[in-house]
């Protein structure tokens, strides 16, 4: 019967007694062996910088304020170099979180919830990580969100020192450091091996040097050594800093045949020397063969993570008359500032954090800043930390929006925007400058592949807004909708859609209906969808055509990525569809919607007009005309769908 594992919780004493030294190192001992019978049972893995790390992750776990049972004022722990998930696995085992034997025998088994690399859906993962570099911009969200909300909970961030030279640590650094995230403490496995080497001869970097530059507080200590490890951390908990502690570490530490041994960073044991790593740690070999018929069963599975409650009103909504001039992003900046005085220092309300990278003009979120200044976030240019750290913020208890140009905040940022739709996040992602509208700057800012980039993932919702009515209901709806979502607008104006009787279609009460088409025309000889803005140009299409005596339907499309089969139906009767969007036409709405109407076998001519190469830098009406995307060009479109 195992020994009772004394509580190191909160950092109860000042320095671990001789029972904490034993019991703790006969639990680093068995997740040694475990570490081995993982990764020799899948025939996979990274066991030497499991057993590298394992200290530290070991007394983190032990020491961080994090239950199986979990609460929302708590700690949280972050593994960024998440391939050392069987020493992840093994010390939660140990510490009750789960049946360490599930570990052993499901790792990297199809259908178990211990994956190659870490993820939510184990207890006590907080972020799902193996993207290398990004972890501790992880830890700044949560670290922000414990911030604004009051929270006492401090944030932990385990790493590894290949991934130091990457560029994402030194933004997430310096972010820290700017709001001044005392609670975060970063702890660092300095093995000094990474798969091609030595990480001196691969890309040498002078570690403790680069994080003292960046303001932060540095110790450095045995990181096998367990005394040493609390010791640091129980010190990090007063510093008036953020703090990272660097362990000088071993690769393969007690497994003689993977001490130091680059090969072992990421290749199992074979059985033999599996048996021969067992009996140096003084532990049965048969534990490879009951994990092996334990694999046998179907693998545990666990709870869904549940995302902790918001509490936000989101008010009533803007209307804008038929003819007013304006943006959409003007009504996104409007929309967010109602939303935030209305929540701002109202007890009992969920904080909304709106991160910037030095666009708040441009963006529209000055005005927020100005009235709920605690809840804005300038973080300067550093998109990638941003994308990360907003994404993990959402998951602690707070509302988060991130504002960026379309080609900074999901084309540069995509893998960290991949990765927050891994993790289930809840970040609201506001882009603008769309399209081609961005005009004079030119193809390196006209993002033109944004529906492609979230058509890729799962989880994403994408509305791309007609006017500033459309774009005001969405932003409500999106900021008390769960989950990722991506408003997308241009930079120009945008006017009111109106029925042919000069009504606001969008100027309704009941709010904004996701996945819903809007019929702005009715029409029986063909039908045009339009992404977003595009709408008014159809409309002009269509109010053009019926002079000559052509009825044209047309739809706003705001939901690109969620069909709406009645209005696609309702489309086809008419014989003929055109889809128009300011978007890559490989990649784009048409692109979907054509492939729905496949699917649905509905019947008629399709023809999808788009951007088909990078466009020129002018004046917006002009770009659009040279792409064939003005009121003549698409009405050419149309009347060659006509003409077939």
């Amino acid at each position: 019967m195992k020994e009772q594992i004394p509580s190191l919780r909160d950092f109860p004493v000042e320095a671990l007694s001789e029972q904490h030294i034993r019991v703790y190192r006969d639990i680093a001992n068995r997740c040694r062996g475990r570490i081995l019978t993982m990764t020799t049972r899948a025939k996979s893995g990274h066991p030497a910088g499991s057993l590298s790390s394992l200290e530290m992750t070991l007394m983190t776990y032990a020491a961080a304020n994090v239950t199986p049972a979990g609460s929302p004022d708590r700690d949280y722990v972050v593994v960024s170099h998440g391939h050392t998930s069987p020493a992840t696995y093994a010390v939660l085992g140990e510490l009750g979180f789960f049946d360490p034997e599930q570990t052993a025998a499901h790792f990297r088994a199809c259908g178990s919830p211990f994956q190659g690399h870490v993820e939510r859906s184990v207890p006590g993962i907080d972020w799902g990580s193996g993207n290398l570099g990004q972890g501790l911009s992880a830890g700044v969200g949560y670290a922000l969100a414990q911030s604004r909300r009051r929270s006492p909970g401090r944030v932990y961030v385990l790493m590894g020192d290949g991934e130091q030279t990457k560029g994402q640590v030194a933004e997430a650094r310096r972010l820290a450091k700017r709001f001044n995230l005392s609670g975060l403490t970063a702890l660092v496995d300095l093995n000094h091996i990474q798969i091609s080497g030595r990480t001196e001869d691969v890309m040498p970097a002078d570690i403790r040097r680069l994080w003292e530059a960046d303001g932060w507080s540095v110790l450095e200590c045995d990181g096998h050594s367990l005394e040493a490890v609390y010791s640091s951390l129980r010190q990090a908990v007063s510093d008036e800093s953020p703090t990272v502690i660097l362990c000088h570490t071993l690769m393969g530490k007690g497994v003689s045949f993977m001490e130091g041994i680059p090969d072992y960073h990421g290749k199992a044991a074979s059985v033999e020397l599996y048996r021969t790593g067992m009996s140096e740690l003084g532990l049965d070999a048969a534990e490879l063969d009951r994990a092996i018929e334990e694999r046998k069963r179907t693998p545990v599975l666990f709870p869904h993570v549940p995302v902790m409650r918001r509490e936000i009103e989101t008010g009533a909504p803007r209307t804008f008359d038929a003819g007013s001039a304006g943006d959409n992003r003007s009504a996104f900046g409007k929309a967010l500032a109602d939303v935030g005085i209305l929540n701002y220092g109202v007890p009992g309300r969920s904080p909304i954090l709106v991160f910037d990278c030095d666009l708040a003009g441009s963006v529209k979120t000055d005005s927020f800043a100005k009235n709920c200044p605690e809840w804005f976030l300038q973080c300067g240019i550093q998109e990638h930390a941003v994308a990360t750290a907003a994404g993990a913020a959402s998951l602690a208890g707070v509302t988060t929006v991130w504002a960026d140009f379309g080609v900074f905040g999901l084309s540069e940022a995509y893998n960290q925007q991949r990765l927050n739709d891994i993790n289930g996040t809840g970040l609201k992602l506001v882009l603008t400058h769309v399209g081609l509208d961005v005009g004079e700057d030119g193809m390196t800012h006209q993002a033109i592949d944004y529906v492609g980039l979230l058509r890729n993932m799962f989880g994403w919702k994408l509305v791309v807004p007609a006017d500033p009515n459309e774009t005001d209901r969405a932003v409500r709806w999106a900021l008390a909708e769960p989950g990722n979502v991506c408003i997308a607008m241009g930079r120009s104006k945008a006017p009111v859609i109106t029925t042919r009787e000069g009504l606001p279609v969008f100027a309704t009460d009941d709010g904004f209906r996701y996945g819903k088409a809007a019929r702005v025309r009715s029409g029986s000889d063909g039908a045009i969808l339009a992404l977003g803005a595009m709408t008014n140009v159809a409309l002009q299409v269509s109010d053009a055509l019926r002079e000559q005596g052509r009825s044209i339907a047309v739809y706003g499309i705001s939901s690109p990525l969620a069909a709406d089969d009645a209005a696609l139906r309702d489309a086809a009767a008419t014989g003929r569809v055109l889809t128009v969007e300011d978007h890559n036409v490989r990649s784009g709405m048409g692109s979907i919607v054509s492939a729905r109407m496949m699917e649905l076998g509905l019947s008629c001519r399709v023809s999808n007009l788009g951007v088909s190469r990078y466009g020129e830098s002018g004046a917006s009406p002009d770009v659009y005309a040279a792409m064939g995307l003005d009121v003549a060009g698409v009405s050419g479109a149309l009347l060659r769908l006509f003409a077939e």
